[in-house]
């Protein structure tokens, strides 16, 4: 359990508040050249995580970069954050509440023998378990409408040469039929990836803002999966709502810095589901990165999501529709871990079973909680 100021957090508000208002105002500058001393808004840039294109040496993470903005007078900036501080500590008198934040929600995808989606089961017809013992659900949501943050991820490596184009107009069509239905708070961010990581576009709803970070994608350089995986799971961490990656790729990975389970760690760490779509323009296997191919299965069968693994075409656009049905068809299912006696390896592993015996249940695998330290007392994350 851990205890937050409700007026402490509008406190904070105000106090950026101040601090968007003070760079709006864009004040002429009186002192050449003096830099505003307000705190830089984080910005994700492109270069944030790139190897080298000449050595192919794997990418390193580097700082974020950050916006400058510059302001006139120091002083007047001094003034507004020291009234900002002050109104701090008296906006955050009492008025607390608690939040426990050991609740562990699933995401899950229930289907019959024959593939098909099945949305109308209820708490009573799911059984969880936390490292073998068994779990009272707490939250419970049949076709959760809770919103959606999907990072798409879009292979622009040399390999997908000819197809990148049918790739990103199925892409474009995906996104319009996402956007068509659900929450008005389902959002998407744009990253493509090769040798690099590029962010196209931060989460949005603005389908022209996306189609046209779509636009700008060629095909060149190495496959950076991994480091592609590993950074949108990190930026979809504290989101609110639902988590889903999608993928659109040709195979597997080549240059990055990051590793298999370094990238499946961040996605359950980031409680995102995983939808590869594995565009397979050769119909044999020579030619093929089956290798990856199967490392893609694997990381989203830990995740609860699935792969597909369309040619081009009508199958690509199939593929996309299957998993729109599947996010609007998923049950949330929640629980605060209870009598789990902590192990010295922090990842807890899950299951879930449904009383119907011709029915499945798609869920992740485990995720990162309690663990034992080395004095023996248990710990969080």
């Amino acid at each position: 359990m851990k205890e937050r100021s409700f007026r402490a957090a509008q406190a904070q508000g105000l106090y950026y508040k101040i601090f968007d208002s003070l760079r709006a105002a864009k004040i002429p500058q009186l002192w050449g050249g003096q830099s505003c001393c307000l705190p830089a808004r984080r910005v994700f840039k492109d270069r944030d995580y790139a190897g080298d294109p000449i050595t192919g040496s794997p990418g390193r993470r580097q700082n974020p970069t950050v916006c400058p903005t510059v302001c006139g007078k120091a002083a007047l900036c001094h003034l507004f954050l020291l009234f900002a501080l002050c109104l701090r500590p008296v906006l955050a008198q009492e008025s607390v509440f608690k939040v426990d934040v050991r609740l562990v929600r699933l995401l899950v995808t229930v289907k019959d023998s024959a593939g098909r989606l099945i949305g109308s089961l209820n708490k009573d017809d799911f059984t969880v378990s936390d490292n073998g013992v068994k779990q009272s659900i707490s939250v419970f949501e049949r076709r959760t409408e809770q919103p959606l943050s999907i990072s798409l991820l879009v292979d622009t490596s040399a390999s997908t040469g000819i197809e990148l184009k049918y790739e990103l107009d199925s892409v474009a069509r995906f996104l319009k039929a996402l956007f068509r239905e659900g929450n008005l708070d389902d959002a998407v961010a744009l990253y493509s990836f090769n040798w690099r990581v590029n962010l196209h576009s931060s989460f949005t709803r603005r389908i022209a803002r996306l189609e046209q970070g779509l636009k700008q994608l060629k095909s060149e350089g190495g496959t950076s999966l991994y480091d592609a995986l590993y950074l949108a799971s990190r930026e979809l961490e504290g989101r609110e709502g639902r988590h889903v990656l999608v993928v659109v790729t040709d195979g597997g990975d080549t240059t990055s810095a990051k590793n298999f389970h370094d990238a499946l760690e961040a996605a359950q760490v980031a409680d995102a589901v995983l939808y590869p779509v594995v565009v397979i323009p050769i119909t044999n296997d020579a030619g093929r990165n089956v290798g990856g191919e199967n490392a893609l299965t694997t990381l989203a069968a830990g995740t609860g999501g699935r792969s597909f693994m369309p040619s081009p075409g009508a199958q690509l656009d199939a593929a996309f529709s299957d998993i729109i049905r599947e996010l609007r068809t998923q049950y949330l299912v929640g629980f605060y871990p209870k009598n789990v006696s902590p192990t010295k390896n922090r990842f807890h592993s899950l299951k879930i079973t449904l009383n119907q015996p011709n029915l499945r249940a798609l869920t992740r695998n485990g995720y990162y909680g309690e663990f034992e330290d080395s004095t023996g007392r248990g710990t969080g994350r």
